[in-house]
């Protein structure tokens, strides 16, 4: 990985902060750290794979409340629980809505720093995924309009006398397009085409499968 991997404390108390930023520092990773959830949201996110570990309770918005926000709005950054009053409803919550881990202070360095390799490992995973689909969405958008529908009837199975009469056209022409289709989208299969559209329409692309 080409970009350096960040962990973000959120914290609001000072000490806890420069703790956990000296500890995370020492294994040879870059820390951001925010004293509230308010200012975490305002600051500038650093591109790339990151993870958070984030304090339960903290004046105005919660550490919960913040995870809820950031569900809501599609970030993919998982998350490490710290508190000092938690409990295992809380806990349970915290996990269920994705959480990597919950910790209870005092707790040690080294399962903190195990929970920030899993999450950063989740992280990885999500970062590549999203490459993928940026790539896979970058071919696509290089296809003309007909090939667009051309694709359709292709993950769908359909002959090419079939995707024809549909559209309109001869066979030879849906063979060109066929062509020219795997070409741009950079594949020799109709099985690999058709996992392609099948991770774009599960990524919310409805386009390329058309239904």
């Amino acid at each position: 990985m080409d970009s350096p991997e960040w962990v973000y404390v959120v914290d609001d108390d000072l000490s806890v902060r420069e703790a956990l930023s000296s500890l995370i520092r020492s294994v040879g990773l870059r820390v951001d750290t925010h004293p509230s959830a308010a200012a975490f949201l305002e600051a500038p996110r650093h591109p790339g794979v990151a993870c958070l570990v984030l304090d339960v309770r903290m004046p105005g918005l919660s550490g919960l409340e913040l995870q809820s926000q950031l569900t809501r709005s599609g970030a993919s950054l998982p998350i490490i629980f710290i508190t000092g009053h938690g409990d295992i409803p809380m806990a349970v919550r915290a996990m269920k809505k994705g959480a990597v881990e919950f910790l209870s202070k005092p707790f040690r360095d080294d399962d903190l720093l195990a929970a920030i390799r899993g999450a950063l490992d989740r992280a990885r995973c999500a970062y590549r995924e999203e490459s993928e689909i940026d790539e896979i969405r970058r071919h696509h958008a290089l296809l003309t309009g007909r090939e667009k529908e051309v694709i359709a009837f292709m993950v769908k199975g359909a002959l090419n006398k079939q995707a024809a009469a549909e559209l309109g056209v001869s066979e030879m022409t849906v063979k060109v397009h066929r062509h020219n289709i795997m070409r741009k989208m950079g594949v020799a299969t109709l099985p690999d085409l058709v996992r392609m559209v099948e991770r774009l329409n599960a990524a919310g692309s409805s386009e390329p499968g058309r239904g």
